[in-house]
C-alpha cells in the first residue's frame, strides 16, 4: 500500500522568479573512475558535459587524493584564481572545486567506528600538502576513496594544517555503517566524534538516506549547515542531491556561506526522497512487514508474523537521537526542495525503464535544449509546454508540487516513489479483469 502524498514547500516558483539569474547549483560530493564500484566514465570531460546537461555550475572533482586522478586534474583543469577551476577544453558554464572523500576505520570509546568525511581544498598546492601527510598513513593508490586507521579528529588537523581555508564535512551522516551518526559505526554527536576538533565542523552532508527535515529534529544540529550532494558513482546520477547558492561563484565565498549558515547566500538544498532508500523504515522483508519506528517500538522490535527481530532502519536511528517531534521546523532554517530526476519522470510518464532507448533519447532531446534544473526549477509550465510532451509535463508539475506517493524502503527493499499511481491502479484493474474473464 502506498503512503499518501507529501507536498513540497512552495519554493520552486519563488526560486524561478526571484533568484534564477543570480543563483547557481553546486554538487560537491562525487567520485572518479578510480573509486571502487564507479563508472569508467567518471572523468573530467564526461563530468563537464553531464554537468552542463544537468545545469550544475559548480561540481566537486572528487578523489583528489588519488595520485593518477590528481595528475589528470592538473592536466585538464585551469585555476581561475578564486579557488575554482575551469575545464581547459570547455567554457565557464561549469566550474570545478577540489574535493575528496576519506574513509576512517578506527576504535574509540570502546567501539569500532567507520566514518566517511568530505574535504574541500582551494588549490593544488594545498591538496599536495594533504596528500603528502595521508600517503604516510595509508595507500592512496588503492582506491579513489582511501581508507585509514586513525581517528577522524586527526583528519581535521591534517586538512587545516594544510590550509585554514579547507573545509571538513562529515559525509552522509545517517548511513548505518559509514555515517557519523550511523547506528552501526557512528557516534551519537559531533562533539563525541571529533572531540576538541568539533569546533571546526561547520556543516554535515544529509546524504541520500536523510533530508533536512529529519535533521531538524536534533537541536544539537541547529548551529550546523546542512548540505546535500549526489555522491554520484556514474555521470547520470549527478545532481540527484545538490545545493542552491546565491553568493558569488568563488571558493572562498562558498566556504564562508557554509561556515556562517547564511540563508541569504545558501538558498536551499535539493533533496532525494529519503524514503526511497532500502533501509529507511523498519521491517521484515520475508514477512512483508513495514513499520515506522513507533510501530516497531510498539511491537517490541519483534516481527508479528515470524516472531524474529525486525531490521531497524535509518529513520529509527533519527528517532533514537532526536529531541524534537517529527515535523518540527526550527526558526531560520535553510529550506529544502524534494525533486525526482527528469529521467525518472520520463520513464514513469512513458511506462518505460530509465535505461531504455526511448527514455534516454527523450532525455537528451530535452536537456540539449534546456538544462535539467532549469526544466525542473525555473521555466513556467506554459513555456515548457512548447517542447515537453503532455504526460512528462504533468509529471514535472506533480513533482514541483510534491504531489507524489511514497512507500518507504525497509529491510533491503527499495522504497517506491510514484508520480502516476493511477497508472498502477489501472494496470491492476486490467489484470483483475483479465483474470476474471478466464473463468
Amino acid at each position: 500500500m502506498l503512503c499518501g502524498s507529501i507536498r513540497n514547500r512552495r519554493l520552486v516558483i519563488s526560486i524561478g522568479v526571484g533568484y534564477i539569474t543570480a543563483m547557481f547549483i553546486a554538487d560537491f560530493h562525487i567520485h572518479s573512475k578510480y573509486s571502487r564500484a564507479t563508472s569508467k566514465d567518471m572523468d573530467i570531460p564526461t563530468l563537464y558535459q553531464w554537468a552542463k546537461w544537468k545545469g550544475i555550475k559548480v561540481l566537486g572533482t572528487g578523489d583528489f587524493t588519488h595520485p593518477h586522478y590528481l595528475r589528470e586534474l592538473k592536466q585538464q583543469l585551469e585555476p581561475l584564481g578564486n579557488g575554482l577551476f575551469r575545464y581547459k577544453e570547455g567554457t565557464e558554464d561549469v566550474l570545478f572545486i577540489l574535493t575528496a572523500e576519506v574513509s576512517n576505520i578506527f576504535s574509540a570509546r570502546g567501539k569500532g567506528r567507520r566514518i566517511h568525511t568530505l574535504i574541500f581544498a582551494p588549490s593544488f598546492e594545498v591538496v599536495e600538502k594533504i596528500n603528502a601527510k595521508l600517503e604516510r598513513r595509508g595507500d592512496l593508490l588503492a582506491d579513489g576513496r582511501p581508507t585509514f586507521g586513525f581517528h577522524i579528529k586527526e583528519l581535521v588537523k591534517i586538512a587545516l594544517d594544510a590550509s585554514s581555508d579547507c573545509l571538513v564535512v562529515p559525509a552522509h551522516i545517517w548511513t548505518p555503517w559509514y555515517g557519523l551518526l550511523g547506528a552501526n559505526g557512528g557516534f551519537d554527536s559531533i562533539e563525541e566524534a571529533f572531540e576538541e576538533e568539533a569546533k571546526h565542523i561547520y556543516a554535515i552532508e544529509t546524504g541520500l538516506s536523510s533530508d533536512a527535515a529529519m535533521n531538524w529534529r536534533l537541536s544539537a544540529l541547529d548551529r550546523i549547515t546542512l548540505i546535500s550532494n549526489s555522491d554520484a558513482h556514474s555521470p547520470h546520477k549527478l545532481g540527484r542531491e545538490a545545493n542552491v547558492f546565491t553568493c558569488a561563484c568563488d571558493y572562498y565565498e562558498i566556504i564562508d556561506t557554509i561556515k556562517k549558515k547564511d540563508a541569504s547566500r545558501l538558498l536551499c538544498t535539493i533533496e532525494f526522497y529519503p524514503q526511497e532508500g532500502k533501509y529507511h523504515y523498519d521491517g521484515h522483508r520475508k514477512c512483508g512487514i513495514l513499520f515506522s519506528p513507533k510501530e516497531t517500538k510498539k511491537h517490541n522490535y519483534i516481527c508479528p508474523v515470524c516472531r524474529q527481530r525486525l531490521t531497524v532502519g535509518v529513520m529509527h536511528r533519527v528517532e533514537t537521537l532526536a529531541d524534537r517531534e517529527e515535523g518540527f521546523r526550527p526558526p531560520k532554517v535553510i529550506p529544502e526542495i524534494h525533486l525526482i530526476p527528469l529521467e525518472e519522470i520520463i520513464a514513469e510518464a512513458t511506462s518505460k525503464g530509465v535505461g531504455t532507448k526511448t527514455v534516454q533519447d527523450e532525455y537528451q532531446r530535452l536537456v540539449s535544449r534546456v538544462p535539467e534544473f532549469e526544466i525542473m526549477l525555473k521555466l513556467p509550465l506554459e513555456e515548457l509546454a512548447s517542447f515537453v510532451p503532455g504526460p512528462i509535463l504533468e509529471g514535472i508539475k506533480r513533482v514541483r508540487e510534491g504531489d507524489v506517493y511514497i512507500r518507504p524502503g525497509y529491510d533491503g527493499v527499495y522504497g517506491e516513489i510514484k508520480i502516476f499511481p493511477e497508472k498502477e491502479h489501472k494496470e491492476e484493474a486490467k489484470e483483475e479483469k483479465k483474470q476474471t474473464s478466464l473463468f
